[in-house]
């Protein structure tokens, strides 16, 4: 009498190719993507990061496109002598640098001041402190940029520290926003977790709570830049630079070119910023998260 086969699925496979899995053992279901015709699992490799073509070549593209039809017009535009002398000498490059320096300036004292006290909010000893703070900075973004830098400019005097307060303060609420929002979003029964198995309140909150919390808040950083790259134009009003003088220089002078251009290269440094945040903001995006 013979032995009924076995059925192949359940049969175990007991050698194995060096470096296999045997042939029992079972795919990590992080890389789980859907059943075979027969039920089984199937495992694929899913991409960690999600920096596709398209989000590496269409904002430089339109960038390339939009300056090279900004060069082509100056090439042919007839500029007078006024227009000429405001955009030589290395005016141009000397306008860009600035508002880069006073984008790049105020972004960082923000993200110091906004990240910290935000984490500082979410502790339970400091949570009733919250709408004062919160209050604080809607004042800040609620009030003119142009009014508030006056302000300062009566206070401080004409330089490039009054329009660099103005612009921190313009640009603090969107980074504490969502600094605050991005810790209070995350999952309680994790955080329970991670105390009970001995984590202190420093390790939760830099190994769980800030990893959960880095979307948000990276969102509000790419918020913040933006902001900073409009309200640094606005520098020019109180003797901080930047590429508003070329934009001043244009319509006080009713020459268009210098207006064009002016406005031309915020705009290209503004796309720019936010294509470039864009991308840190994938790769610094935890690959837990990755859907």
């Amino acid at each position: 009498m013979s032995t009924p086969e076995t059925p192949r699925s359940s049969r175990v496979q007991e050698t194995s190719e060096p470096g296999e899995a045997p042939g029992n053992a079972e795919p990590d279901r992080n890389e789980l993507d859907g059943n075979d015709e027969t039920g089984s699992p199937v495992a694929t490799k899913r991409p960690a990061r999600k920096l596709s073509w398209q989000r590496l070549t269409i904002v430089p593209a339109m960038l390339v496109v939009l300056l090279l039809a900004t060069w082509l017009w100056f090439q042919q535009a007839d500029l007078d002598p006024v227009s000429e002398n405001a955009l030589s000498n290395g005016q141009v490059s000397q306008a860009l640098r600035e508002q880069v320096e006073l984008t790049a300036i105020s972004t960082f004292f923000v993200l110091i001041i906004a990240i910290p006290l935000g984490i500082l909010l979410t502790r339970r000893a400091f949570r009733k402190a919250t709408p004062v703070a919160m209050a604080l900075a809607n004042m800040g973004q609620a009030t003119p940029a142009i009014g508030l830098l006056a302000l300062l400019v009566i206070w401080l005097g004409i330089g490039r520290k009054a329009a660099l307060i103005g612009m921190i303060a313009y640009a603090v609420l969107p980074v504490l926003s969502n600094t605050i929002a991005g810790l209070k979003a995350n999952d309680p029964t994790l955080l329970e977790a991670a105390r009970g198995i001995g984590m202190s309140p420093t390790g939760v909150l830099t190994r769980v709570e800030l990893p959960l919390a880095v979307p948000l808040i990276l969102a509000g950083v790419r918020t913040a830049l933006v902001l900073n790259v409009g309200t640094a134009t606005l520098a020019v009003f109180g003797g901080g630079g930047g590429l508003g003088v070329l934009i001043t220089a244009g319509i006080t002078n009713q020459r268009m070119p210098v207006l064009v251009l002016g406005s031309i290269l915020t705009v290209a440094l503004a796309l720019l910023v936010d294509w470039l945040a864009s991308l840190v903001e994938v790769l610094l995006r935890p690959r837990g998260l990755d859907l």
